[in-house]
């Protein structure tokens, strides 16, 4: 009897290409089209997360699982809405004094039209030209912004009112799921699935909740330096720069950014703007060199270029939600990357460990002290 052997298919390198490159445009058009689902389920899934610890510490205290997790999400909605109430309140009263700052706005503007003209020669004609090109697109955008906002608000309301029941629900299924997950991977496999899982769902608790920790204590940081140099609504733009704060690098430059303009605005020295620039130039120093090292899980570290990427990435997918959610699933990635060893090269990708020496280097060194003994 002739035996078969299996043959395997080999494609050559731009077949192979071309698959890639059909898999990753199939799977962001999926992200796309499918972001009013994934997203919420998404920032559901990361909260069931933090708030599964408190679920665990209930259950300890023989409280049936049912009312514990009832007690955890309602303990989540209550401080959310607490937090929303306290920055809704601060809005308000930034808005109250809208017409002000428009006002000083207009004259910090033609102070800074005097003097293009008076140093540079441009003529007051062409500024006002300039300055009426600039607000007909500030409008025009302005209304196309109003207009998608209004069309959203439905979506948003029935994703806040769901959210809520996602959480509870993924908590309250969670050992069916991970039951699931074994499944998927096989009995032979269950032991280390579930070291997997366990160790996985630690590292991530310990990171986000290392991370609320980290824009609280930011925003405590911004709201006292700047109720020291006297800015108008500290509390506001304290906490909206410790939640922009989450966002590597770009979110630092919008967080010092529009305490800086509300200074330049509300002050008649400009030099308080260069006073919150060093203030927060300290913070952000305290920041990377404490709270991120000590609080943020230091077993959970993303390299700058990774972190810079995702967030545009994400940024250009899903918008301002994109790069909320873009760090913390690229940490998540990265843990289940460490833990699976076919997956080590892509979490050291992620990672920002540095190796002592360049391979490459090392064989280039190699190869030419090969040669001057030959």
């Amino acid at each position: 009897m002739a035996t078969q052997e299996h043959q395997q298919t080999h494609l050559p390198f731009y077949a192979k290409a071309a698959l890639v490159l059909i898999a990753c445009y199939a799977f962001i058009y999926f992200l796309i089209i499918g972001q009013e689902i994934i997203a919420p389920l998404l920032f559901a899934s990361i909260i069931a997360i933090v708030l599964n610890s408190l679920v665990t510490f209930l259950e300890r205290y023989k409280i049936p699982r049912v009312i514990a997790i009832t007690i955890s999400v309602f303990a989540g909605v209550v401080f959310v809405l607490g937090l929303t109430y306290f920055i809704a309140s601060q809005v308000a009263q930034f808005s109250e004094a809208m017409p002000q700052l428009e006002s000083k706005f207009n004259g910090f503007i033609a102070n800074i039209s005097s003097w293009l003209t008076t140093e540079f020669n441009v003529a007051p004609s062409k500024i006002v030209e300039w300055k009426a090109d600039i607000m007909d697109a500030a409008t025009s955008y302005s209304g196309v912004l109003i207009g998608q906002t209004l069309s959203r608000v439905t979506g948003l309301l029935i994703v806040v009112t769901l959210l809520p029941v996602y959480v509870w629900l993924i908590l309250y299924y969670q050992p069916l799921l991970l039951e699931f997950i074994r499944k998927v991977f096989g009995r032979s496999n269950q032991e280390a699935v579930g070291e997997v899982l366990v160790e996985t769902r630690g590292i991530i608790q310990t990171y986000l909740v290392g991370l609320m920790i980290e824009v609280a204590i930011v925003s405590a940081l911004n709201t006292t330096s700047l109720l020291i140099l006297g800015i108008d609504y500290a509390f506001l733009l304290g906490i909206v720069g410790g939640l922009f704060n989450m966002i590597p690098y770009i979110g630092g430059l919008i967080g010092v950014a529009l305490p800086m303009t509300i200074a330049l605005l509300t002050k008649d020295d400009p030099i308080f703007a260069v006073y919150i620039m060093i203030a927060y130039l300290i913070i952000q120093f305290i920041d990377n060199n404490i709270l991120v090292p000590k609080i943020v899980a230091s077993k959970v570290k993303i390299n700058a270029f990774i972190s810079v990427l995702v967030v545009i990435i994400g940024g250009a997918l899903w918008g301002i939600p994109g790069m909320f959610l873009s760090i913390p699933v690229t940490a998540i990635i990265k843990v289940i990357c460490d833990r699976i060893e076919p997956l080590h090269p892509y979490g050291y990708l992620l990672g920002d460990t540095m190796p002592r020496h360049s391979w490459y280097a090392l064989e280039v060194i190699r190869k030419r002290t090969s040669r001057k003994k030959a």
